[in-house]
């Protein structure tokens, strides 16, 4: 079928996290204002609806009437949903024991800087990155140990030798990759994840990557798992739904942790975990037959980060940006207009009720710059950038 991704849709009386929770983003600070009028791009979810096959199945899904206890373990369809997809997609055969579920990756995230660290000890992250992994190590008692990356012109690359002396350190335990990386949309390549990977390796640093956004690339971009790069079972990749599908609020990630030893750290943190029945159905239909609603998707978008590029170099040619490789995210550079980030903030949050993300929130690395999520209908993304490019 033929997906309309420029019909807006509204999400208010859904209990959205991105269009009404209001108070809650003023009680922790990432905006001042919020009402009926606020255009609202700082989640990294759509508002585009689902592939149809998943609603489908969650239709018949709720026909049957009861929602109990459920497990994916019973049959394999789960599984082999799971293993079929990154299969086809990826080229990556997944051990079916490999696989455990997690209620998301931040969980995920945070669970294994309990597992494989003790407090006290560092782990390695590269920012300006996705603000939970901060938040996990340092909410965890850990040390946060940041190799930054190399920005020029917009494009980020990764200080190797800053890397190898950080993980040389014995009390540095554990590396948090993101990839493709969030906010700065590097599709790592293979030859930088394989000497990421032989760096940790080499000085028994536990690799864990943040692969969520994964399916999410551009059309001319191939993004590689990083287990299917080097063979050591001692590496860990963190996969999820809910990125790619729009599915985030059903809560089902899946950690490929091949090595048992590591597996079993991983779940003695965690804990017994299941999926609702809601995402079991949802990810076996997504898995199965979302394919054709993905490339669609990922074509509109596309277009989205385009038409940000040729919006900013029209309207605000001193705002830098560069089209990423990965994710469906804008890092945006204000620093060419020579204001504070407060006032930047000011004129977006404020007067232009546009929300964003400061990027701040990524380190001291983002803060002249802006974070912004695409994955809306063009005319309501146009709509924001108007308003915005009116303040400055």
């Amino acid at each position: 079928m033929i997906y309309n991704f420029d019909e807006i849709i509204s999400r208010k009386g859904t209990h959205s996290v991105k269009w009404e929770a209001g108070e809650l983003l003023k009680e922790i600070g990432i905006t001042e204002r919020f009402d009926e009028d606020t255009i609202s791009l700082f989640v990294a979810d759509m508002d585009f609806p689902c592939p149809q096959p998943v609603i489908d199945a969650l239709h018949a899904r709720v026909d049957r009437l009861m929602f109990g206890y459920s497990t994916y373990t019973t049959t394999p369809d789960y599984i082999e949903a799971i293993q079929g997809w990154f299969a086809r997609r990826h080229g990556w055969d997944i051990d079916a024991d490999s696989i455990v579920y997690s209620p998301g990756t931040v969980e995920a995230i945070n669970m294994a800087v309990k597992a494989y660290t003790e407090p006290g000890e560092g782990v390695i992250i590269q920012r300006p990155v996705y603000s939970p992994f901060t938040s996990a190590i340092t909410k965890n008692q850990r040390v946060v140990v940041n190799n930054s990356l190399r920005h020029t012109d917009g494009y980020y690359t990764i200080d190797f030798d800053d890397l190898e002396a950080k993980a040389k350190d014995p009390n540095n335990k554990l590396f948090i990759l993101c990839s493709p990386h969030n906010p700065v949309g590097r599709v790592w390549t293979p030859e930088e994840l394989v000497r990421m990977a032989e760096i940790c390796l080499a000085n028994d640093v536990v690799l864990v990557s943040d692969e969520i956004h994964g399916d999410l690339v551009r059309q001319d971009v191939t993004h590689y798992p990083i287990c299917t790069l080097v063979d050591d079972d001692r590496l860990i990749a963190c996969t999820a739904t809910n990125k790619t599908f729009n599915m985030a609020g059903l809560h089902c990630s899946n950690i490929v942790i091949n090595n048992k030893e590591l597996r079993t750290k991983f779940t003695d943190q965690i804990g017994f975990k299941s999926p609702t029945p809601f995402a079991i159905t949802a990810l076996i239909a997504a898995y199965n037959e979302g394919e054709e609603w993905l490339a669609q998707v990922n074509e509109y978008i596309d277009g989205n980060l385009a038409f940000l590029q040729d919006f900013l170099a029209e309207h605000m040619p001193q705002v830098k940006y560069r089209i990423p490789e990965g994710t469906y995210i804008g890092w945006m550079d204000f620093s060419g207009y020579g204001l504070s980030p407060k006032e930047v903030h000011d004129r977006i949050y404020n007067r232009a009720n546009v929300v964003l993300e400061d990027g701040k929130l990524f380190g001291e690395e983002g803060l002249e710059f802006q974070r912004i999520c695409v994955p809306s209908p063009r005319p309501l993304l146009r709509q924001a950038l108007e308003r915005i490019a009116d303040q400055f």
